[in-house]
């Protein structure tokens, strides 16, 4: 396991006089409050402070996917400032993350303000600029730092806030036009919520896919607040929300943690009062998804809190009010940096027991984890690429996992089955203790079902990483510490045989389907067995990649090229001197099929969801690495799709015309291939051409006419899954379902159910009682039973491929990547 520590604070950096330190407005070229500041003038603001204040230190953590500065500034008293290494790792030693002991009688509180994880909710990271000058330079302020070490990330998402300012300032009037239709309200496709690859940003700190959280992560491990506040906007007649959170609340959220956001709450809501400021608390805003800026810090120990302010990129620089009133910019400044030193004054009165609860916290995880199982396996058995995909996202935690010895007898719930088994471990195994200071993060993550106590929640409700991972794993009640490292064996494709008849590469996991990719982009020509073989004496199984030599004769150092990428991927390569098969089909046989190399065209653009496109592109230019067109749906039309034989349609509202239709039918009809994710299906739905027929009933009026006004909300969720796991039936033997088994586990986020398909092949289904984890409408459950979960139709050379439920969902879900992967390869 890595833990990784980055240094940015030297003593000798720091200013040795206080200067007097000019405010936003009197800095900043822009006129602050009344316009928006470019990302590069507030990183200028944070670094003048820095330069002229022995209370900032300011440091650059890390650059997005277009090259913007990430930033955070570390801001404390002189004093504090002098041993600020020091209070650092002593807070690590707090966590038993750090070996030695703690002093926690003595430990300033630490509290980590996050502004603007979504770019266009501007008037966030406006804030933290006044935030940081108030700090700093008022009596308030500094006496609050004699007793606190605050850090301040000014901008989460800088892509975003950049999107959305530039356009802003681009098309807004002189003079704010506060009238909704006004174009400066109109924020267009994509918005800047999203960063560059239009991710949701504050839907990714568990799952870690996007490289802000990534680099996020690092620095935030490092210090480990005691509090964390998400600062966020939201519609403008929403006035302010602050903490104390809604229900539900998950399980493992601690009696303090929760009564704590309580006494930050009162203590902001006296600020509020005092100016007849309207807020509210305990409504909308839930703490029970884990991978949100308030539940993530949660888990590791802090008070983790969101704050939204109206405003949202709606808002512009002013906004008429349902109440006759005008919302301004400079009025969602001063929100949120009220707030913002308010909870900062409450951490300092409270210093002291925030520091005896941090602590009392990671004990409890790591001598008495609360949840029921104490240990989790993950099989030997599985495929590599899955493990070691797993390790990795374990290791962007510091979550620490390690090995077991083989033949000891285990009884624990098995994941793919539902049931409690005995079994015996076995070389390879993982061991994942919840005895660990990360121990409760781990059971919130890898928890078979997380207890829900209320159905009206803001997000998906159900996540356990075995099924996302596509893993045969268990849980354990029992305690199994691991007995040493885990390690993956070197692949270094060291072969005997220089230039075999055949290379193969059995597959598993999402990760081999990149190498594939690999070959594809350096003119290896390759084919897939279509049926499980033998030769040589050893079994593979359908979908195993089968390497020629025969088709790759006049491919310039072929043999070199295939053994490098597959050490690159490290994927284990074996050959046979021979084509001719102890069992199954040879290997010129037709059933050994050739696999065309796929030239792929994305439709992205207005019509189209901006995440659900985001999270295909992200596939593939991350997840692959193989090149893709995007295409605007505006620009669209099948007969331009002449170089292109795939055809990705995310979610997305498209209105083709019937002619449109029917050029589709006709270009997949001469050989091409579209992949339909999630909502994008229904554009084929009960149309002619087409084979996919939305399921009828299940929806029949069961409701009381004579139902109550106040019920609206429950009763709307009957018909809805927020987000829920559900089993899948696979047919194995067909390659849309290659690497799956007889099961996967789909996570399902809309109540969309589409009969089976009768001219086509039913690849993946929910049956009669198909199992599921987490909360669904019971209306939905009985819309979904015996339909499609995703399905193939040919129409002449080409093939219509059915993904019911996008399995590139924030693009976490491991196994999904795989049955992607096998829509776009095979």
């Amino acid at each position: 396991m890595r833990f990784l520590f980055l240094c940015f604070f030297t003593i000798s950096g720091l200013a040795a006089v206080q200067a007097q330190i000019k405010s936003p407005q009197a800095y900043l070229p822009t006129d602050y409050t009344e316009n928006f500041t470019p990302h590069h003038e507030v990183v200028d603001y944070f670094q003048y402070v820095a330069d002229n204040s022995e209370r900032v230190v300011y440091s650059e953590y890390g650059r997005t996917n277009e090259d913007r500065p990430l930033t955070m500034a570390v801001v404390t008293s002189p004093e504090n400032m002098q041993r600020l290494e020091d209070i650092r790792l002593n807070n690590l030693r707090q966590t038993g993350m750090v070996t030695g002991t703690a002093d926690t009688e003595n430990a300033p509180a630490i509290v980590w303000l996050s502004f603007g994880v979504h770019g266009n909710e501007a008037g966030a990271s406006e804030s933290s600029m006044q935030t940081l000058y108030e700090l700093v330079t008022t009596a308030r302020g500094q006496k609050y730092l004699e007793n606190t070490v605050v850090i301040l990330d000014p901008s989460l998402n800088p892509d975003g806030y950049s999107r959305y300012s530039h356009w802003y300032r681009g098309v807004a009037n002189e003079t704010p036009d506060p009238r909704y239709i006004a174009r400066e309200h109109r924020e267009p496709w994509p918005g800047g919520r999203v960063n560059h690859y239009l991710f949701d940003l504050n839907r990714d700190w568990a799952w870690a896919t996007q490289t802000e959280t990534q680099q996020r992560l690092e620095v935030y491990q490092q210090w480990m607040p005691h509090i964390h506040v998400d600062l966020h906007e939201q519609y403008p007649d929403n006035p302010y929300y602050f903490a104390p959170a809604a229900a539900p609340l998950h399980k493992h959220i601690t009696p303090f943690q929760y009564d704590f956001q309580t006494e930050i709450g009162k203590n902001n809501a006296s600020y509020f009062d005092k100016e007849g400021w309207l807020y509210f608390t305990r409504e909308i805003f839930d703490l029970f998804y884990p991978s949100y800026g308030d539940t993530y810090p949660t888990f590791n120990g802090a008070v983790g809190m969101t704050y939204e302010q109206a405003g949202h990129g709606i808002s512009g620089r002013a906004i008429n009010l349902e109440n006759g009133d005008t919302l301004h910019l400079h009025d969602r400044i001063d929100h949120h940096k009220t707030t913002a030193l308010a909870t900062v004054e409450t951490a300092a009165a409270n210093a002291q027991t925030l520091n005896r609860e941090f602590v009392n916290y990671f004990k409890n995880a790591q001598n008495n984890p609360p949840g029921d199982y104490k240990t989790y396996l993950i099989s030997g058995d599985n495929p590599r690429g899955k493990i070691k995909a797993l390790t990795e996202l374990l290791d962007k935690h510091n979550i620490r996992y390690g090995s077991t010895e083989a033949g000891r007898g285990m009884r624990g719930f098995a994941y793919r089955t539902g049931q409690s088994v005995n079994f015996n471990t076995t070389e390879g195994d993982l061991i994942i203790s919840a005895h660990q200071p990360m121990g409760l993060l781990t059971q919130v993550l890898f928890e078979p079902e997380s207890a829900l106590e209320d159905s009206l929640t803001y997000d998906i409700t159900a996540w356990a990483l075995p099924y996302a991972y596509g893993l045969k794993a268990y849980a354990m009640q029992s305690r199994l510490d691991p007995s040493g490292d885990y390690t993956f064996a070197v692949i270094d494709n060291d072969l005997e045989d220089a230039t075999p008849y055949a290379y193969f590469a059995q597959r598993g996991s999402a990760r081999d389907l990149r190498f594939l990719g690999k070959l594809l982009q350096n003119d290896i020509k390759v084919r897939y067995a279509e049926e499980n073989f033998a030769i040589n004496g050893k079994k593979y199984a359908a979908g195993t990649l089968v390497i020629l030599r025969a088709d790759n004769e006049f491919t310039d150092d072929f043999h070199a090229t295939v053994r490098r990428l597959a050490k690159e991927a490290e994927i284990a390569l074996e050959t046979t001197k021979t084509g001719f098969a102890d069992s199954g089909h040879d290997l010129g046989a037709d059933a050994v099929k050739f696999i065309k190399r796929p030239t792929i065209a994305l439709l992205g653009g207005e019509k189209t969801d901006a995440n659900s496109f985001g999270h295909a592109w992200h596939y593939f230019e991350r997840d692959l690495e193989y090149p893709v067109t995007v295409v605007k749906v505006e620009d669209f039309s099948p007969r331009r799709l002449t170089d292109f034989n795939v055809l990705v349609l995310p979610d997305g509202r498209y209105g083709f015309s019937e002619e449109q239709l029917e050029e589709i039918a006709e270009w997949v009809g001469g050989g091409g291939r579209v992949i339909a994710l999630g909502g994008a299906n229904a554009v084929f739905a009960d149309k002619a051409n087409f084979g996919l027929s939305r399921v009828s009933g299940g929806e029949s009026s069961d409701e009381d006419p004579l139902k109550t006004y106040g019920d609206r909300e429950r009763r709307s969720i009957s018909s809805s899954i927020p987000g829920a796991i559900y089993e899948v039936k696979v047919d194995e033997t067909h390659p849309l379902g290659f690497g799956l088994g007889d099961r996967y586990f789909a996570l399902k986020v809309s109540s969309a159910a589409y009969d089976y398909l009768d001219n086509g092949w039913n690849v993946g289904h929910f049956d009669e009682k198909p199992r599921s984890i987490g909360f669904t409408g019971y209306k939905a459950k009985r819309k979904i039973k015996n339909s499609l979960a995703f399905g193939t139709e040919r129409k002449g050379r080409g093939k219509m491929i059915y993904l019911i439920d996008n399995p590139l969902f924030r693009g976490f879900w491991e196994e999904g990547k795989l049955l992607m992967g096998n829509a776009v390869f095979f």
